[in-house]
């Protein structure tokens, strides 16, 4: 059956309102699962009205590619360190014309969310979403890109915690040193992992710990985990944890 939304089209006007083309719209995919990469842009291709006109693995070659290709969207996956893929999206909505974003993760955070829609991204979509919800969010991306933001997949009081701004919520680097803590990496070693000195690191596990009212690195995982800040999945994403050294 023919989906009915692959009617629409990306319509370009003069400034005086005559259309002068019809056009798909333009998707650059970035995402380091090549298995995956792939298998969406087949997918995004099915629908008749998107095209995809670029594929890479990472934040540089997603502002790249950008560069070269003018997308109107860029689909981008967020992943540790999340002040790399912020640096990234603030590059590629500096491109002008202006590509959307739209960001597809694993990772439901609030803080995160709130941040990656204030640095300008159209749209915030879990992997655990459909097919359809993500389409869904990249052409609200382009035919509606002052509307509402776009956020698939979270559960309703996430939500509100990502819209409210709470005081008591994890910032985005407070949450990916968080998860580092979480697969085992000592100070030293999630210094060097975000570039960052070791006591700015331990200055943000003790902010952490005093936002969730626990005293130590492992209650507070444990909470960060019954919160559904950070996921068992997340945790293991990166393979085996590496010995832990002095914290």
């Amino acid at each position: 059956m023919e989906d009915p939304l692959a009617l629409e089209k990306f319509v370009l006007a003069t400034d005086l309102g005559t259309v002068v083309e019809e056009r798909p719209i333009r998707v650059l995919l970035a995402d380091d699962h090549t298995m995956f990469r792939e298998g969406l842009a087949r997918l995004l291709t099915s629908y008749g009205d998107l095209e995809v006109v670029g594929e890479t693995a990472n934040d540089e070659g997603a502002v790249a590619l950008a560069l070269v290709e003018k997308p109107d969207v860029v689909i981008m996956e967020v992943q540790t360190p999340f002040e790399k893929a912020k640096e990234a999206l603030e590059q590629i909505r500096a491109i002008q014309p202006t590509p959307q974003v739209v960001i597809v993760t694993v990772v439901e955070a609030p803080a995160l969310i709130r941040d990656f829609l204030r640095l300008g991204a159209s749209g915030y979509v879990l992997k655990s979403a459909s097919s359809r919800q993500l389409v869904g969010a990249v052409r609200a991306a382009v035919f509606d890109p002052t509307g509402r933001d776009v956020v698939v997949g979270m559960p309703r009081e996430m939500l509100e915690e990502a819209e409210g701004g709470l005081e008591d919520v994890l910032s985005a680097r407070e949450l990916e040193i968080l998860l580092l803590a979480a697969r085992g990496l000592s100070n030293r070693q999630i210094a060097t992992s975000v570039h960052i000195t070791e006591g700015t690191v331990k200055r943000h596990l003790h902010n952490s710990y005093h936002k969730m009212e626990v005293g130590s690195r492992g209650e507070a995982v444990r909470k960060a985990l019954y919160e559904e800040w950070i996921t068992i999945s997340e945790i293991t994403e990166e393979g085996a944890s590496p010995e832990c050294g002095p914290g």
